[in-house]
């Protein structure tokens, strides 16, 4: 019994070093490349899915790529608001922020959540620094506005969202001196405004305008899905922006795919090298994503 059990064993093992071997043109390729990460999601509400998230952007930076995550929160700052007893409403899945509410997102993005992620790179062997857009006016940011057109008078309405914004600038200079080294970033997307307010941001957007900034060559936007899928239900593993453009233009892209396949377009178009919408539910997926020939996702890239 004991030689069987020795003998699958082996086996095991030597599966296991046949696939590092399989990644190593994939390591290869990427060494000294720069990976935004939008970590959200279902991952982040399961302690062991997020242990393994933090040992495999560990193991990035281990073999030379340049790991940024930037990470949501929606369901914490939701949680934290109702035990506070204050009341938030959304407008287009944006939550509007009065300055009580935008200092409860802050607390709760830039403490909480933050200091989170950071202890589990860290204590995966990782050296994380947790930063918000604000350190370094990392990310400078406008008020955000939306208007919407009344059906029954067809006058078009502008909706004040409070203290939400979006991107109007970010300044790489932070990101670039952190992983020229050996330190992991870890971006909460509150952003700060010309006369130092603060801006509550969509971490999609912020990841999106981050990883245009650094020219990163891949954004993986982390979802809870498998990724775009085409009007049969089936995954599109490859998309070019004109296709992307068509399926939403035709309905196929729908819901709040939108705007993360929108993320993903101007991200690319702005100067990173190609972005994957892919499923952070799936055990390793990033890895599986790298560094396996046909990815996990759906990668969206130039023509």
């Amino acid at each position: 019994m004991s030689g069987l059990h020795d003998q699958k064993e082996r086996a095991e093992w030597v599966e296991k070093a046949k696939t590092l071997s399989e990644a190593l043109p994939y390591m290869r390729r990427y060494t000294g490349a720069t990976f935004v990460i939008k970590y959200g999601g279902h991952a982040m509400g399961d302690e062991a899915v997020g242990a393994t998230f933090a040992r495999d952007i560990v193991l990035l930076k281990q073999v030379g790529i340049n790991p940024v995550v930037v990470h949501g929160g929606g369901p914490q700052i939701g949680q934290m608001l109702e035990r506070l007893k204050i009341k938030s409403s959304f407008v287009d899945g944006l939550r509007v922020s009065d300055r009580e509410t935008v200092e409860v997102v802050e607390m709760v993005l830039s403490g909480t959540i933050n200091k989170q992620i950071v202890t589990a790179i860290n204590t995966a062997g990782g050296f994380a620094v947790g930063l918000s857009g604000k350190d370094g006016r990392l990310i400078e940011a406008r008020k955000l506005m939306r208007v919407r057109r009344e059906t029954d008078s067809n006058i078009e309405k502008v909706l004040d969202l409070g203290f939400v914004g979006e991107p109007s600038r970010v300044n790489p200079h932070i990101i670039e001196t952190f992983t020229a080294s050996d330190v992991i970033p870890v971006i909460a997307p509150i952003g700060v405004g010309a006369e130092g307010e603060t801006y509550n941001i969509n971490a999609d957007t912020v990841a999106g305008a981050v990883a245009a900034a650094l020219r990163a060559t891949r954004l993986l936007m982390l979802t809870d899905v498998v990724g775009v899928l085409d009007a049969a239900g089936k995954l599109i593993a490859d998309l070019s922006l004109s296709r992307a453009r068509s399926l939403i233009a035709e309905g196929v892209i729908k819901g709040g795919m939108i705007p993360k396949v929108e993320t993903c377009i101007a991200a690319v178009e702005g100067g990173a090298g190609a972005a994957v919408v892919l499923d952070g539910r799936v055990e390793h997926a990033l890895l599986l994503e790298i560094f396996t020939p046909h990815g996990v996702g759906t990668l969206i890239r130039k023509e």
